[in-house]
């Protein structure tokens, strides 16, 4: 290795010289990395918080208020891989960065917004620089990090982030809305914009690891379609039916585009998503663990939110506050599951009994009623929840992004994102539809007039939805005890050092 190339790895921020040596500001870098991600999660669920006062202010009507979640929803979800993947070509820091003022540029614009389009506008615009910024942000700790333990302790805290994000952007929120105005729940991203492009700046240096290569507009275009038309398609299942053909029909769509997607990689001269990146077991197991905690964890933010805003009156700062344990657990049984748990006992045994943990936190929610306390019938509940998701979340992100090449490392970021992302989308059509049903199901032999039968429709919805997410974590402790390998993985015991040749 030359002289300059080893230059050149320093000042990238690189986390490994030829010697192996560790960057001396990695965790400087993870607390970048740490600033910016929380930025990204909190804007899943913020903004939600605030809808009620953003919609009373702007005037628009119940059934265009969807559209504030999903245009960030797809513009996030489908332009992912391409995010991951200019990520690799062009610089993760030249990403990083961009991602961040653009990031920070559109929730500005929302905050301004004077009508509907405009917020819309600026919510997709938001979905779209985060999935630039997403995907650079994981690969970044992904390649900073090369000794083991203090790889799976970053992973810890990002995968905390990652899981939490969406209970403290609540509480974020309801905070801003009730101090404030909602224009803050979009006005904050400035701020912390400003920190993250600071730190970014001085910390991280400029690596191209797959500068050789070329952009597959194929690709591109094909999976970016394909995953908005599978995000739209469970959309427009929330606002219509599935038997809608705005539903089916784009599910169906969606599919075909992916499968064609997938083809494609196999002939392109440089796919956009390398296969080789989802044949590896574990990884492929991690996968699908970040798609369906994705889906059910949809169950626990906002239904319960409901509940406890709508059944024990809670206002937007105390239902925030109320999440706060479930976010302590989580963060806990993280940094237990990635530094001592999956290096000893490998994610075989972890990852499933994180998924049943969870699983037996969410049945145990179902037990909410009418007159249920918070103190007895959710907080015990949220704990045990907060303890299987940190036990699944941080381990399965880690394995996903552990052990790929250098210049993959953006474009396997930026998969576990549209995992976590699309399985999100799932939840929401899948649980919402289930939840209404319900409802409507036991209104039909009752006294709809009654405002007790009423309420009590509302908690049937809530513990359906309760019900399918305990199915969906049920259903991902088996597919993880039958998909990871035995043992503990190469990657994390002998995590080989990123060297730039």
């Amino acid at each position: 290795m030359s002289q300059k190339t080893l230059a050149e790895s320093s000042r990238s921020g690189a986390p490994a010289t030829e010697r192996g040596e560790a960057s001396p500001r990695r965790w400087w870098i993870l607390a970048v990395i740490a600033v910016a991600q929380l930025m990204v999660v909190l804007d899943a669920t913020i903004v939600n918080i605030a809808l009620p006062s953003a919609q009373s202010d702007l005037g628009f009507s119940d059934g265009s208020r969807q559209w504030i979640v999903t245009a960030y929803a797809l513009a996030f979800a489908s332009l992912l891989l391409l995010g991951g993947r200019i990520a690799d070509l062009f610089g993760r820091k030249p990403a990083f960065l961009v991602g961040v003022v653009g990031f920070a540029l559109a929730s500005a614009l929302g905050g301004a917004a004077n009508g509907f389009t405009m917020l819309v506008v600026a919510r997709a615009l938001q979905g779209a620089f985060g999935a630039l910024l997403a995907p650079a942000a994981l690969s970044l700790l992904n390649t900073t990090f090369t000794d083991a333990r203090e790889r799976a302790r970053a992973f810890s805290v990002y995968g905390a982030i990652a899981g939490a994000g969406g209970a403290v952007g609540l509480l974020l929120g309801g905070v801003l809305t009730d101090a404030l105005d909602w224009r803050w729940t979009l006005y904050v991203n400035v701020a912390i914009a400003v920190v993250a492009f600071a730190g970014g700046w001085i910390l991280l240096g400029s690596h191209r690891d797959a500068a050789d290569a070329k952009l597959d507009v194929p690709g591109t275009v094909l999976v970016a379609s394909g995953l908005f038309s599978l995000v739209y398609g469970f959309s427009n299942a929330e606002s219509h039916d599935w038997g809608s053909p705005l539903t089916w029909g784009f599910l169906i769509a969606g599919g075909l585009l992916l499968t064609a997607f997938v083809w494609w990689q196999t002939r392109a001269a440089h796919p956009l998503l390398p296969l080789r990146i989802l044949l590896d077991r574990d990884r492929a197991a991690s996968f699908l663990a970040v798609l369906i905690t994705g889906a059910g964890m949809f169950g626990v933010f906002l239904f319960l939110t409901y509940y406890l805003q709508l059944n024990l009156g809670f206002s937007p700062t105390k239902t925030g506050v109320a999440f706060l344990p479930m976010v302590g657990a989580l963060m806990v049984a993280a940094q237990l599951g990635t530094t001592v748990l999956v290096p000893r006992l490998g994610p075989k045994a972890v990852i499933p009994l994180g998924f049943a943990i969870a699983t037996a936190g969410m049945a145990w929610l179902t037990g909410i009623g009418v007159g249920s306390h918070y103190a007895s019938a959710v907080l015990p509940q949220l704990v045990v929840i907060g303890v299987g998701l940190g036990l699944v979340m941080p381990p399965a992100m880690q394995l996903a992004t552990g052990g790929v090449a250098a210049e993959d490392a953006g474009v396997a970021s930026a998969t576990v994102n549209a995992m976590q992302q699309v399985g999100g989308s799932i939840g929401t059509a899948l649980l919402n539809t289930l939840a209404a049903s319900a409802a409507t199901d036991y209104l039909a032999s009752r006294d709809a007039t009654s405002e007790l039968v009423r309420a009590q429709a509302t908690i049937e919805s809530y513990t359906t939805a309760f019900w399918w997410s305990a199915v969906l974590f049920g259903a991902g402790a088996v597919i993880a005890f039958l998909l990871y390998r035995r043992g503990v993985p190469k990657q994390d015991a002998n995590a080989a050092p990123v060297v730039h040749m």
